[in-house]
Order: structure tokens, then sequence, then C-alpha cells
């Protein structure tokens, strides 16, 4: 028996997934939660065989969760899915050691073989994103750079990203002119929302 755990904050589609893989005779689902943190904390203690995580969460992303469950070295296997078809969310999920990376718009049936595939080691990604891997845009920002677009990307001011990053504010002004001209961008909300779109952030 498959034990997986869901972590999706949309409800509707968490329930629909749970239903549909509870009549799969070799899958059990042992958990469905709405958020990272949730997962993570269930994870820990029952340590499902494979866990199906989205990866835009409250608290902790499907990333970030992977990245903990690699870290920690537990055994089990991680699929993401998304709705994002980025190639650089995918290179962050392939470097997190991820097992599976769909789109949500996939045929459930693609997903439950895709969960058997994960769970005897294969790794699957959707064939729609496949192609995304050879078009890889490298990404120019340095990660003080990113760091301060993150923050820029959740409201904060040069003063507040000053004092968060413990750096001057014309040191912070100096990365977000570089990050503005690296992105061919006008402002710095245009470059945060560039570089997040692009995966990078």
């Amino acid at each position: 028996m498959i034990r997986v755990l869901i972590a999706e904050d949309q409800q509707m589609l968490r329930g629909a997934l749970t239903s549909l893989l509870s009549f799969e005779p070799d899958i059990k689902v042992i958990a469905e939660v709405s958020d990272g943190q949730k997962a993570w904390e269930y994870i820990q203690q029952e340590l499902p065989d494979v866990c199906v995580l989205d990866i835009e969460m409250p608290h902790l992303s499907g990333l970030e969760l992977a990245e903990k469950i690699r870290q920690a070295n537990l055994p089990c296997k991680v699929m993401i899915v998304t709705t994002f078809a980025r190639p650089g969310y995918l290179q962050k999920a392939i470097d997190c050691g991820v097992h599976g990376y769909l789109l949500k718009d996939e045929p459930i049936d693609y997903l439950i073989e895709t969960i058997r595939k994960v769970m005897n080691g294969e790794k699957v990604v959707s064939r729609d994103l496949a192609a995304t891997l050879f078009m890889k845009e490298q990404n120019p920002l340095n990660e003080r750079e990113i760091a301060v677009l993150q923050l820029v990307k959740v409201g904060l001011t040069t003063n507040e990203i000053s004092k968060k990053l413990f750096l001057t504010k014309g040191t912070i002004r100096n990365y977000l002119s570089t990050s503005i001209q690296k992105l061919h961008v006008e402002s710095r909300q245009q470059a945060a929302q560039v570089a997040s779109d692009k995966g990078w952030l």
C-alpha cells in the first residue's frame, strides 16, 4: 500500500484528489492538509511514502518543503503539482531532488501512474514541462539582489529592507538599481514581479 500525503491549499482540489485516489486499491491517502507547515509536521511524524505538494501554499511552499525533506534525509518521495510552467521553478525542484513535477491540468490517471512510478524510484516530469528544461534562462541576479527583491515583493520599503538585511540604504538602492538594469525593467516592483514570474525568487 502506497501511503500518500496531499498538501494543497485549494480545498475543492484537495478533496477531489483525495476522493479519486481512494478508488485505487494500492494507494491510501493518510493525510490531506492545507498549508506547508501542517504538512511538515505530519511528514515528520508519519513518514508518508509519497508527498504530493502544491508549489504555492501558506507558511511553506512545496519547494521549501521538498528542501526540508531532503535536508532531513527523510525517505519520503516528493511530487510537486503546479499550475506554473516556469523553468526557474522546475530547476529549483530538480535541485531539491523532487521525484515528480506535474502540471495540475494533467489527467488524474497520469497523476496516479506517476505516484506508482515515483514509488518505484522513477523520476517523472510533465511532458509539457520537459521542453522548458532546454529553454532555461540563466538567472542574472546574485544572492543579495534576490534577497532584496524578495523583500520588495512583500512590500517592504528601502528603509525596512536596510534594517532587515543590516545593510545601508545606499547599498540597498545599488542592489535595486542593478536588478532593474539586469531585468530590463523600470521599477523595483517590476523587477520583483519579473524575477518572481521566472521562478528566481
